[in-house]
């Protein structure tokens, strides 16, 4: 168990330069939480030799590692040209044929993976390739064949992605490829699973429908990266609460939106998540600059900071860990900003993200926080759950004390790597009652995360509203 521990999470995408072990377990020191397979890359051999990576470091190093795995979803991509790259100029006509997708391309044209594609797009429709760095002004369409005219031009390399500015593409969210490795995450039995460009709530219940059926509980995180969702509220908050967790996925949602709308959509949307109590994460590019260098932008420093500050449970790290020079480096710089900015949730007063207060067990737990926050000398929040409890309410408030989670099910234990200040505590065997509270604090005290005579709040909830199942309890350590 880590001594040096933040509140905000953070997820480590898995790639060539993380297929070592001992970087592995230097990342997991230095600050990750979760571990991210990204379906868009590999096959099942491939990520089933990184899971097992994964469990021999959880058993190694006592901790709890989630695993999250993120379906490709519909990504139009081009196909691919025979030099690997072309150059396209200002102005330059530039074809994109379904026809061409098993042949090469060239400077006039090139094959694209979604047959279709065609019937989404109207003269002036704007095209956005390479995360926008290349964008096309679509001129006609004739048998089929988009003709476009290159408004901004530059390097094309292969198999790039293809986004609608204003968005509106009709390919369905979740394709063959993504139900095979929804197959694949259920038999492994991964913690998170993430679905790319979901439509509406039905694309989260088609998932959960397939999960289910193999008789596991895989938590759902929703990416919100179409335009149509971020500018349609009734239908972003349908996807928000039918889904266990919420990515700001800045990527395709930038090139949709513009970029200029980015920050006040993450801040939409995090408020939003937030107030139906889901997990938040925020992605793409935090750290880009690592992927080459040993230290970040100062740009890169306040963008995990503000995203700490909107209230997000989790920052992500993507192609700076999955292929950069410094994978582990980059976590412990993400771990060090995340405890700087933390620091001042200490001097705030006690205030809940709660919007609304609707059961015993959110009052339970903003109560146990208050307490922690408002009396002098308290330095940890226990939580302690039986193992057959379902209930996953956790605190969402500012807390200045870390919140122990001690627990019997590794499952639940998972699932809370992403939840913001909780730390989750896995419990070996069956503890009778009455030696409970002393086995968690000489667990404290070993790991040297309180001092003798230190002050705790242990509180428990359950779904019972009977007075012995619900308390709140001040120890001296």
């Amino acid at each position: 168990m880590l001594k040096k521990l933040k509140k905000t999470k953070i997820i480590a995408t898995m790639g060539p330069s993380t297929n070592n072990i001992k970087i592995l377990e230097k990342m997991i020191i230095n600050g990750v939480n979760v571990f991210r397979l990204n379906f868009s890359h590999g096959n099942e051999t491939d990520h089933l030799r990184k899971i097992k990576m994964i469990f021999f470091l959880r058993n190694k190093l006592n901790c709890n590692i989630g695993i999250l795995g993120d379906l490709q979803g519909p990504k139009i991509r081009i196909s691919k040209f025979k030099n690997k790259k072309i150059f396209l100029k200002k102005n330059d006509i530039f074809i994109l044929d379904y026809n061409l997708k098993n042949k090469y391309g060239n400077k006039n044209s090139v094959g694209i993976n979604y047959k279709n594609l065609y019937k989404d797009l109207y003269n002036g429709d704007i095209l956005l390739l390479d995360d926008g760095r290349i964008s096309l002004k679509v001129k006609c369409i004739k048998k089929k064949k988009i003709i476009t005219k290159v408004i901004m031009g530059g390097i094309l390399l292969n198999n790039k992605g293809i986004n609608k500015l204003g968005g509106g593409l009709s390919a369905k969210s979740i394709t063959n490829k993504d139900k095979k490795d929804i197959i694949f995450s259920s038999k492994v039995n991964l913690d998170y699973l993430a679905i790319s460009f979901p439509k509406s709530y039905k694309d989260i219940n088609i998932v959960k429908k397939l999960i289910n059926s193999y008789g596991r509980d895989i938590k759902i995180v929703a990416k919100i990266e179409r335009a149509e969702v971020v500018n349609n509220y009734s239908i972003m908050k349908k996807i928000i609460i039918a889904s266990d967790a919420v990515m700001v996925a800045r990527g395709d949602l930038g090139v949709e939106i513009s970029e200029s709308k980015i920050a006040l959509a993450q801040k939409k949307i995090v408020k939003s998540s937030i107030k139906f109590n889901k997990i938040t994460i925020i992605a793409t590019q935090m750290m880009e600059s690592m992927i080459n260098n040993p230290f970040p932008t100062r740009a890169e420093v306040m963008d995990v900071s503000n995203s700490i500050l909107d209230g997000a449970d989790a920052v992500m790290l993507s192609a700076e860990t999955a292929s950069g020079k410094y994978p582990s480096e980059t976590v412990l710089c993400m771990s060090k900003i995340c405890i700087e900015v933390e620091k001042i949730f200490c001097n705030k007063k006690f205030k809940t993200n709660f919007y609304e207060k609707k059961n015993i067990n959110q009052i339970i737990s903003s109560s146990a926080v208050h307490m922690s926050n408002n009396i002098k000398h308290v330095s940890a929040i226990i939580n302690i759950y039986k193992s057959k409890e379902k209930s996953l309410i956790y605190s969402r408030t500012f807390s200045k004390n870390l919140i122990f989670y001690f627990s019997y099910n590794k499952n639940i234990l998972n699932y809370l790597t992403l939840c913001k200040g909780i730390i989750p505590v896995y419990l070996k065997k069956i503890i009778k009652k009455k030696y409970i509270e002393k086995k968690v604090i000489f667990f404290l005290l070993k790991n040297k995360f309180i001092k003798k005579n230190d002050l705790i709040v242990i509180f428990k909830q359950s779904n019972n509203v009977n007075i012995k199942n619900n308390f709140i309890k001040i120890l001296k350590a």
